[in-house]
């Protein structure tokens, strides 16, 4: 009998929309590093990965600084970030059910925070590569100036809440992340853990296709994120800079 290949359903999740979002998810979960300093180093490491992993689908190579803009310059971290650094250094208080609760509260809405923002934009910047916004002249030059202010202007304009949304159920379930937060408080004087790569790993993947089947549904919403990032970008052009069409997949 012969054998037969099966082609991917019409709506199944492109490869590279899927790396999108594994590259966020990871982003997400540089929170539960416990050096300082190093889970700032952590996130802009894996921002920078996702912008190179899209740059060469397309066989593209860009200048350092190119690849910087394009991955976004991250703020420090966020009140909820903030006030998360601070419940672990007073994580030996006595009312630890009442801080346990608070803090894991806390602690999802940082990891939703940082991989809403890097899907957002990781999805825009794959969106501008299909458009032929980027291309290896351009990209040594002020366009990537350019699309990341778009990006930036676009996400501005949406409601993200249904987004975070799913993402919070998401982090909710995370095994890494209750692990972690019941670990910091049963036993506080054990020290930073130390990572299990096969385990987190597993943990990522499990998270991206947890978020993929989510979000894939709401495709009207990145529709939307796509013609307000267009607007954007298309003001800032001059006639010579209009996009040409992008070749490759």
């Amino acid at each position: 009998m012969a054998e037969t290949t099966h082609a991917p359903p019409p709506n199944a999740v492109p490869p590279s929309l899927a790396r999108v979002a594994f590259h966020a998810v990871a982003a997400g979960l540089t929170p539960l590093i416990p050096v300082p300093f190093l889970d700032d180093y952590a996130l802009r490491q894996v921002r920078e990965q996702s912008v190179h992993d899209q740059l060469k689908e397309r066989c593209l190579k860009a200048p350092d600084k190119a690849v910087a803009v394009l991955a976004g310059s991250y703020d420090a971290r966020s009140l909820g970030g903030q006030l998360v650094s601070y419940l672990k250094a007073v994580a030996l208080f006595p009312v630890r059910k009442v801080f346990r609760k608070v803090f894991f509260v806390l602690w999802v809405k940082d990891c939703v925070d940082l991989t809403s923002a890097c899907l957002h934009h990781g999805y825009l910047l794959h969106h501008a590569l299909e458009r032929g916004d980027l291309d290896a002249d351009s990209l040594q030059g002020d366009a990537p100036n350019k699309v990341q202010a778009a990006i930036i202007a676009a996400c501005s304009e949406m409601d993200a809440r249904p987004v975070n949304q799913a993402l919070r159920r998401i982090f909710r379930s995370s095994r890494v992340l209750l692990a972690e937060a019941t670990r910091v408080f049963l036993d506080p004087k054990r020290g930073p853990r130390v990572p299990d790569p096969k385990t987190e790993n597993a943990e990522v993947r499990s998270l991206t296709d947890q978020l993929l089947q989510e979000l894939w549904e709401e495709r009207g919403y990145f529709t939307a994120l796509e013609a307000h990032y267009d607007k954007h970008l298309k003001r800032d052009r001059t006639p010579e800079e209009e996009p040409r069409a992008a070749t490759g997949t």
